[in-house]
């Protein structure tokens, strides 16, 4: 058992730039690619991961200083370091029980493919991190190992269906076909989609106002590169930066959102031919069924729309840490919230104006529910002495993924009553938004192929 640990745990170790291409030759050589062909399409694969994670790396790095330079200069006294996903990545593969949500997601994955119960083929091996977390957390905080890892099955299950559910949407979005995102934290959706739903009764949010639109009505303001400028330079001036590095900072963030579409790019260059091939297979194999291949949130990175959202939240993510009573979040390392820029991109189908309400609205969420968690992550931490806690100080997440969830089901496995009621509820969300929108689906794409 500890050999096999220790494969996977060095398996993993690669990073998801290495260890995720493995997955997309070996996909490409069972779907009959030539060898040449599977071997440069997994590369450039890896090309393109490893280009994105250096220009989200290097927005943060140029974000983050402006974030603490701000918290310095109003005062603000919050005792939960934030680590990002980062550390609780790093943290959760410390656990010692982590590599049991393997089999788990492994498992649920192949039954319900066999069951027909998804369309989702999930090779986002990377993220069960994500999964072993949930496991991790609702075992601590429950202190039952079983129902930790039956909310990891639970969340299994959610994943592939709402990978089943965003398919179209990621093909009309990004142009790359038979790829989906199987991702726990799109799951937020669920929770917004009642809000959604009363949008669409307001003509305001009806309008098209995705970053094209905005093109075609501000010029060149809403080109990226000057809209990263202008927020960058806002940012730098808001954290009492003088005028020469506001600059600089607005001209690194125009860099990062002239950089993301170009990497992006590359992402299509690699899934269009392994796609092509998995189709052309299962239309010999399976008369013609469909599958869909699950992936991280990379191939959602060219998306304008995204990266304007997450700039833009971050001044708000600051305000609301400042004023909000009983937080204990300062957000820094998981300043720019992936957590809720891909969910209300897919949900409002690159609406910026939705965009930007569902990720104002859902700040203070984040700030409690990462709050809530600190102190586990931080017992977390000094159990797994995978990284020092400052005495007087916790750890914590301050845009945690996937939250409400991990909130709801960790409070009713400690047999809370009110935590009972928030599963139950969020599951009655999830149901409600999944059939919704699959019809809201069916209706939008049986009227384009007319």
């Amino acid at each position: 058992m500890d050999i096999l640990v220790s494969v996977i745990q060095y398996i993993l170790d690669m990073g998801a730039s290495v260890f995720v291409p493995i997955l997309m030759l070996i996909i490409g050589l069972v779907a009959r690619m030539k060898f040449k062909d599977a071997f440069s399409s997994a590369l450039i694969f890896g090309v393109a991961f490893a280009g994105m994670n250096l220009v989200v790396n290097f927005l943060l790095e140029n974000v983050s200083p402006a974030a603490k330079g701000f918290a310095e200069n109003t005062g603000i006294n919050l005792t939960a370091v934030d680590g990002g996903w980062t550390t609780g990545a790093s943290l959760t593969w410390a656990w010692k029980y982590a590599f049991i949500a393997f089999p788990i997601a492994i498992g649920i994955n192949a039954l319900m493919l066999v069951l027909k119960w998804t369309k989702v083929l999930n090779v986002d091996m990377w993220n069960v991190w994500g999964k072993a977390f949930t496991a991790c957390m609702v075992t601590f905080i429950s202190g039952n190992i079983y129902l930790g890892f039956a909310v990891c099955a639970i969340q299994t299950v959610v994943e592939l269906k709402v990978g089943d559910l965003w398919a179209r949407e990621i093909q009309e979005l990004t142009g790359i076909p038979g790829v989906t995102l199987p991702h726990h934290m799109t799951l937020i959706a669920c929770v917004l989609y009642p809000i959604d739903k009363l949008m669409d009764l307001i003509p305001f949010f009806n309008r098209k106002m995705d970053v094209n639109t905005l093109k075609q009505k501000i010029g060149i303001f809403a080109e990226n590169h000057v809209m990263g400028f202008l927020v960058g330079t806002a940012l730098g001036l808001v954290a009492k930066y003088d005028i020469s590095d506001a600059l600089v900072l607005g001209v690194n963030a125009a860099a990062a959102l002239t950089l993301f579409p170009q990497v992006s790019k590359l992402f299509m260059q690699a899934l269009s031919p392994i796609s092509d091939a998995i189709s052309e297979m299962m239309k010999k194999k399976f008369s013609g069924r469909e599958i869909y291949i699950g992936l991280d949130w990379p191939i959602l990175a060219g998306s304008n729309e995204i990266w304007v959202l997450a700039i833009i939240l971050v001044p708000f993510e600051l305000l609301f840490a400042a004023i909000l009573p009983g937080n204990q979040m300062l957000p820094f390392a998981g300043l720019i919230n992936l957590s809720i820029i891909v969910a209300a991109y897919l949900l409002a189908r690159g609406n910026m104006i939705r965009m930007i309400v569902y990720g104002i609205i859902t700040i203070p969420a984040f700030l409690y529910i990462g709050t809530w968690f600190a102190p586990w992550i931080t017992k977390l931490a000094q159990e797994t002495g995978a990284v020092n806690v400052e005495p007087g100080t916790m750890l914590g997440w301050a845009t945690i993924e996937n939250g409400e969830f991990r909130w709801a089901f960790a409070s009713a496995a400690q047999g809370n009553w009110w935590g009972i009621i928030a599963a139950v509820v969020w599951l009655a969300l999830f149901i409600i938004f999944y059939k919704g929108r699959s019809k809201e689906n069916a209706k939008r794409y049986a009227e384009a192929t007319e």
